[in-house]
């Protein structure tokens, strides 16, 4: 069993919340088990995926040739047909 490296009691605010002293984290995942024990497990959220404007406007222009018709012939992938 794993020696806890922080412990001290806790209370709800009135608005029902609890404060976390020395929090490292700014997210957390709860669990609550049928036994009302609370597990608090750290998350870190990462940025989305972000297009550059550069793509942006690759595709912008790629859009604007197909709708002009100035497209490159179709590819046969029928040898890929299952």
């Amino acid at each position: 069993m794993e020696t806890a490296i922080r412990e001290y009691n806790a209370k709800l605010d009135s608005k029902k919340r609890l404060t976390l002293r020395e929090a490292g984290y700014e997210y957390y995942h709860v669990s609550v088990f049928p036994d009302q024990r609370i597990v608090l497990e750290p998350r870190v959220l990462a940025t989305p995926f972000e297009v550059s404007a550069n793509t942006l406007s690759m595709m912008d222009r790629s859009v604007e040739n197909m709708k002009k018709g100035n497209v490159s012939p179709a590819v046969d992938l029928s040898e890929f047909e299952a």
